[in-house]
């Protein structure tokens, strides 16, 4: 009777029937696993190109991937929206989001050791100009982590501030260095086709972020919450995770099969990866406030 009670209240409150709803389920069909996760969707997504079982194995670890990373998005949002963060909702939040980029860290042996070189080396020619490099959301996760201009190229930054129109600052992230000439602005496919698709939505991101991104709220907090050390550390550890940790994964992997022959190849989409991929010379870093002056000046070398 109490949770009759509670129904009425709630339904009653919008001026809604509770006898509809409770009518509803006499015919409602109950919940199944495969209907809640939507398993047979989720089991033919994936699409080979080619005739290589490894082929698979690429695909369906990139969507993992993708899954991952909308789960990076979801917390993520939650601090972006938060007013009023206290320092455990802060720090737990970055834990789960760490947790995540661990995952992707230590799940890198699967395209490290998990695909024939020679099954690779083929299959990948029918991917071009396409790459991981293309993920929107990793993109999203960079901009909604730190301020912008912890993302502009290294060579970059001392020519631009928050005053920057983000058109401009757009142009001079650091991935750009993937695929552009920035002496003649000419970008190749993999860079023109990537801004065709989201150009409009990071832009747009961009904006929505520029005040409430993860570094920037950490920077308004009160300072005795900025100085709490479990926070610190959440931070430094998400920072090193995703920025040296991860991409070092993705480096050393792409080495081994893109240099297993005695003719070192291209990336799939063309791009310069070793130009713009090691942490040394993105000296990327979301949170440069809890790390020493030596820690940003030798970051990434040494790995």
């Amino acid at each position: 009777m109490d949770i009759l009670k509670e129904l009425e209240k709630k339904y009653s409150s919008t001026n809604q029937s509770m006898d509809t709803y409770l009518q509803g389920l006499l015919h409602a069909k109950p919940i199944t696993y495969w209907d809640y996760i939507d398993t047979d969707v989720l089991l033919n997504l994936q699409k080979p190109r080619t005739n290589f079982p490894d082929e698979m194995v690429f695909i369906m670890y990139h969507q993992v991937n993708e899954i991952l990373f909308k789960m990076i998005l979801w917390e993520m949002e939650q601090v972006h929206n938060t007013e009023s963060i206290t320092p455990d909702f802060f720090t737990e939040k970055l834990r789960r989001i760490s947790r995540y980029f661990d995952m992707l860290s230590e799940s890198f042996n699967v395209m490290t050791n998990g695909m024939e070189i020679s099954q690779y080396m083929q299959f990948r020619n029918s991917l071009t100009p396409a790459s991981g490099f293309q993920s929107a959301q990793y993109r999203l996760i960079e901009f909604g982590s730190t301020e912008l201009i912890n993302l502009i190229d290294f060579r970059f930054r001392a020519t631009i501030d928050r005053n920057t129109p983000f058109e401009h600052a757009f142009e001079h992230l650091y991935w750009q260095a993937a695929g552009k000439d920035h002496k003649t602005g000419t970008k190749s496919v993999l860079i023109q086709e990537f801004e065709k698709k989201y150009k409009t939505e990071f832009i747009n991101y961009m904006q929505k972020v520029n005040t409430t991104n993860l570094y920037t709220k950490y920077k308004a907090l009160p300072e005795n919450i900025k100085s709490n050390p479990e926070l610190i550390a959440a931070l430094r550890h998400y920072d090193y995770t995703v920025n040296v940790t991860w991409v070092m994964c993705h480096y050393k992997t792409a080495e081994k099969y893109l240099e297993s022959g005695p003719k070192k190849a291209e990336a799939t989409g063309g791009s310069e990866w070793k130009k713009y991929m090691h942490p040394k010379y993105q000296r990327r870093i979301f949170f440069p406030e809890v790390w020493s002056e030596d820690e940003l000046k030798n970051w990434g070398e040494n790995i």
